[in-house]
């Protein structure tokens, strides 16, 4: 027997690309721009840290982790976003470390999304495209997914004022990626006030994925705590997430965190306690360090945007064209996503990812990555002018 909710869901993208490419030749060595899996190293500052306290691997660690770790996120936190005096963060109940920030996104859903609300079945809002762990979370936990459009219509964020009574009855949870994975897109703050106001007026957990919001190109994105602070009633019904993943080009460490609601915390810190999997002592340390360095950040940051300055002179003429304020893709408009990263791969042996595999098709049947192929710029200068330069060839 398995669970009948797994069927709804699609096969993960990776695995649709490898069904649409695999038999069909290549025309070059490949090029991997499908995966946002940072290519330019990590920090020697992790190894360093991990060597030093490789004894810990010997010992359980803490659900919650290490004191330590927690001081280094909240001490980040209040940094980053302005917190002090009364804002400032608590590290003890305002923060949770994660195994890898999917752990958290995923685990959300379980935590709040009851079996019933409002008489039937619980919606959980989804930007649509899309990260594919909230479908999985969404679905696994019961709930019926309400897709908010996110197009360039509505500057690719969700449209907060198109959500009609109904969903706002039903839902019980609302994700929102900001910088947007796929579109790079910014939430300003005026725009994070209102999705916090709704989440409360309507009793929705907000959920705020801010794992990138540490790669932008000219100006930082605000972010869902220091709105949130201002408030009377601080972070509830909120909780965001951040990960060491794409701000520290360490992927494999599977570090993050969730912030916020100190109830939300003490119940997932509770709901960790039976299948969980907290971070080994080491990689706390390593991740601590992390969190208190900027240095390395503002390199990653320099690299990306060097990575944009190639796509402008490569791609700037193109009408599918445009440069992102955040995060490392490119979310270009090529008329049939799927049709090209199958000619991209035939021509030059790069791969991306159809932007539709990103997406679920609306009530009217569109599908609003259809057009769109999400391009990763991951890896080093010469490989990505030689990827967006193949990509050029094909762009009308």
């Amino acid at each position: 027997m398995t669970n009948a909710r797994l069927d709804e869901l699609n096969e993960y993208p990776f695995q649709r690309l490898r069904d649409l490419l695999d038999g069909v030749e290549g025309g070059g060595p490949m090029l991997n721009f499908a995966l946002g899996e940072p290519q330019i190293g990590v920090p020697a500052l992790l190894g360093e840290t991990l060597a030093k306290h490789v004894a810990g691997f010997g010992k359980y660690p803490a659900a919650n982790s290490t004191p330590d770790l927690r001081r280094a996120i909240a001490d980040w936190l209040d940094r980053r976003y302005g917190l002090d005096g009364d804002d400032a963060m608590n590290a003890d109940t305002e923060i949770m470390p994660l195994n890898g920030t999917r752990e958290g996104l995923y685990n959300i859903a379980q935590l709040v999304v009851p079996q019933v609300r409002a008489a039937t079945r619980p919606l959980v809002l989804v930007p649509n495209p899309f990260y594919q762990c909230y479908l999985g979370a969404a679905t696994m936990a019961g709930a019926e997914v309400g897709l908010m459009p996110a197009t360039a219509g509505t500057g690719f964020l969700p449209d907060l004022d198109a959500l009609d009574a109904e969903m706002l009855r039903r839902a019980a949870l609302m994700y929102v990626c900001t910088p947007a994975n796929p579109q790079g897109a910014m939430a300003d703050e005026a725009y994070l006030a209102k999705a916090i106001d709704l989440a409360r007026r309507h009793d929705i957990v907000l959920a705020l994925d801010e794992c990138y919001a540490e790669i932008y190109d000219e100006t930082p994105p605000p972010g869902g705590l220091q709105v949130a602070a201002r408030t009377g009633e601080r972070f509830r019904n909120l909780v965001v997430f951040h990960s060491l993943s794409k701000r520290s080009s360490s992927p494999g460490l599977r570090s993050g965190f969730m912030a916020g609601d100190p109830d939300l915390v003490a119940r997932y810190g509770k709901l960790r306690g039976y299948g969980g999997a907290p971070l080994p002592d080491p990689i706390a340390a390593a991740s601590a360090a992390l969190w208190r360095d900027e240095k390395h950040v503002e390199e990653v940051r320099a690299h990306y945007r060097h990575l944009f300055d190639i796509a402008d002179e490569t791609l700037g003429n193109k009408q599918g064209y445009f440069r992102p304020p955040g995060g490392f893709f490119l979310w270009l408009d090529v008329g049939d996503g799927e049709a090209f990263a199958k000619r991209l791969w035939q021509h030059s042996g790069v791969r991306c990812l159809p932007g539709g595999y990103l997406a679920r098709d609306e009530a009217d049947g569109t599908n609003p990555g259809a057009r769109f192929l999400r391009v990763a710029l991951v890896h080093d200068a010469g490989t990505v002018r030689q990827a967006l330069t193949a990509i050029s060839e094909l762009m009308e």
